[in-house]
């Protein structure tokens, strides 16, 4: 395995970083409120899913 001194390894991830495109501002609010309302409504979705399994489950245990 190689060995990395541990200057040319922060010059290495200076250089790394550089490369990197980061998101506007903007992109990051959109992308945060997207993310939100896709959780909302992904809760609301197995909220009501688990209502309806137990109210299955409630009709075929009370049926003798």
């Amino acid at each position: 395995m190689a060995r990395t001194n541990p200057v040319t390894f922060l010059q290495q991830v200076r250089q790394e970083v550089s490369k990197v495109t980061w998101p506007t501002r903007n992109e990051v609010l959109v992308s945060t409120v997207m993310v939100l309302i896709l959780v909302a409504l992904a809760s609301l979705f197995f909220l009501v899913a688990d209502q309806v399994i137990s109210w299955l489950v409630q009709l075929m245990l009370s049926i003798r």
